[in-house]
């Protein structure tokens, strides 16, 4: 090999070595996924190093999760510094020549929905965790998995996530919920809206509804529904109304819809994730119905329908390829 290649070799199980820490961390967020996912279709050499990378973690794993056979040892080991993973895959990487090439093992990723972010609203929830609240006396608001909510008179913004409200008649002017660039309005209605990556769903389930956004006004009554986000406001359609309200009842009902949306919905809720690296199994339809509570065995059943490698790691982490 070459001095050339040697240190291409060497700058790739770097970079391997780094994604699997960040992968392993915790706290991977959407961007790291997709940043993930680019980094490994650059070419098969990447692909190659990270799956020697995640081979010589099962190697260490034993040795990391080893406990003492005697008082003695587990008295030596209680004095001696503990490694953690990060500390010891950078251990590893170095005995392949990382040192060489000053290693950046302690990454900062992006915090995701654990971060401050959600103590700046009135109300949130975390990871498949759904709330109901109660705002005014006479509106109900059931909170969806990741959904940050903030008072406003006679309203509430919708930061992130899903909600369905519930709004009863009332002689106060009507409700109001704030999302993104646009509003909807409603006096005694039931209706959900769904703030996701900027892109807004509001579908109405009882009653009248109207959305406003960008000077553009839509009246939506039971069983309609439209879409609106940066670039402007969709056509009204007639909605899935157990689709919608899937969630409610702990499912997630799928339609027709690319796999590539299915399992960026289910990271919604399911710990960890599930980061999809064939981009054409990706465009394959789904038509399924999960419950929430069974989301783990999702990455099998893609395995079985659909050919899919599937590379699990620690962390909740699931690599389909």
């Amino acid at each position: 090999m070459s001095y050339f290649a040697w240190r291409a070799k060497i700058r790739l199980t770097r970079e391997a070595t780094n994604w699997l820490i960040r992968l392993t961390s915790g706290r991977v967020t959407t961007e790291d996924a997709d940043a993930f996912r680019q980094w490994c279709q650059q070419s098969p050499q990447h692909h190659a190093a990270f799956d020697e990378a995640r081979r010589l973690w099962r190697n260490l794993e034993p040795a990391m999760s080893a406990a003492p056979s005697c008082a003695h040892e587990r008295q030596a080991s209680a004095c001696a510094p503990k490694w953690g993973r990060r500390a010891f895959l950078g251990a590893a990487a170095a005995s392949v020549g990382m040192l060489w090439l000053k290693p950046e093992l302690l990454l900062n990723p992006q915090v995701g929905w654990s971060s401050l972010s959600g103590l700046a609203s009135d109300y949130q929830t975390s990871l498949g965790e759904q709330k109901n609240i109660v705002l005014a006396g006479n509106v109900t608001v059931e909170m969806n998995t990741l959904t940050r909510i903030d008072r406003r008179k006679a309203g509430m913004a919708l930061l992130a996530g899903e909600a369905q409200i519930l709004t009863r008649a009332m002689n106060l002017p009507r409700w109001v919920v704030y999302a993104e660039n646009g509003e909807v309005r409603a006096g005694a209605a039931n209706f959900n809206v769904r703030n996701v990556e900027r892109q807004v769903n509001v579908t109405c389930l009882e009653g009248e509804v109207a959305v406003i956004c960008q000077s553009v006004h839509r009246q939506l009554r039971a069983g309609q529904q439209l879409s609106y986000n940066a670039s402007g406001v969709g056509e009204v359609v007639r909605a899935n109304l157990e689709q919608v309200t899937a969630w409610r009842q702990q499912q997630l009902i799928f339609n027709r819809q690319p796999l590539s949306q299915v399992i960026d919905e289910i990271n919604r809720y399911r710990p960890g994730k599930i980061i999809l690296l064939n981009s054409q199994l990706g465009r394959r339809l789904v038509q399924a119905r999960f419950r929430l509570d069974q989301l783990e065995s999702v990455a099998a059943l893609i395995h079985d329908a659909y050919g899919a490698k599937v590379t699990a790691l620690p962390g909740g982490i699931v690599v389909l390829s």
